[in-house]
């Protein structure tokens, strides 16, 4: 017999909910910081608290120990947890860094729309993987998005990271208006193991070029340099796999 799922036609249009972390043997990294984000999104959306206990009974019912693990959540109720290996692409962008194009994402901090979901992770992801799309056909990997008042925002799926003055920087969530990044919070948290500062700071896109060394963060990728930003080329940073071995990568 054939199991048969319904799902709404919400669920169908990307109203939903997700999170993707990096299964690791010692479990799944960044658990609960990735659940409560989870339950934040939800939050934005309106829709119900995800069912935080089945999602943890599902993860350690899990046959294996590595990889991209996701967990999707949609308004109707439908929980799916399934682990997947990690793309080829994330562990070469992790190894030889990214190339990467600045562009105007239409998006104001100062006054965005009143029902804006970009602080929350939602399932409508078309628009991020266009950009990357985009991207690729310009030759370059990827994209951090810039508002209208020229703000350094976020890359499609990743945080922004910089290096200045002996400083680890990413952009404040709340102010941008953008999602908080698990991986990037993480990594300002531990830099003081490095001998490192902490900030969150606003910039513009060519204060960002003057930045000592400029990394995208993401649960899979851990830390990507941008070795080229809008066409120059950037000299690779001693920091990068001291900060890659920070975050156990």
């Amino acid at each position: 017999m054939t199991e048969r799922i319904v799902v709404s036609p919400g669920d169908l249009l990307g109203d939903g909910v997700f999170e993707t972390l990096h299964l690791r043997p010692s479990g799944p990294w960044l658990l609960e910081e990735h659940l409560a984000r989870l339950v934040r999104s939800s939050s934005i959306l309106e829709m119900p608290e995800p069912p935080v206990d089945r999602i943890r009974s599902a993860i350690s019912d899990l046959s294996v120990s590595s990889g991209a693990l996701r967990v999707i959540y949609t308004r109707s109720g439908v929980l799916n947890v399934s682990v997947s290996e990690i793309p080829a692409t994330v562990l070469r962008e992790r190894r030889e860094g990214v190339r990467v194009l600045t562009a105007d994402l239409g998006f104001s901090v100062r006054k965005p729309p009143p029902w804006s979901l970009s602080a929350a992770k939602s399932l409508s992801y078309a628009s991020n993987f266009a950009a990357r799309r985009w991207a690729a056909r310009h030759r370059a990997d990827d994209v951090v998005w810039l508002s209208t008042e020229g703000y350094v925002l976020e890359a499609p799926t990743a945080s922004v990271v910089w290096l200045d003055g002996g400083v680890l920087c990413t952009v404040p969530s709340e102010e941008a208006g953008i999602l908080p990044g698990i991986t990037a919070d993480h990594l300002l948290s531990v830099a003081g193991a490095a001998g490192l500062g902490a900030a969150r700071r606003m910039l513009t896109a060519s204060e960002l070029a003057g930045a000592e060394a400029i990394w995208l963060t993401s649960s899979l990728r851990g830390l990507a340099e941008v070795i080229e930003l809008d066409g120059e080329a950037r000299d690779r940073s001693p920091w990068t796999p001291r900060l890659l071995d920070l975050l156990g990568f």
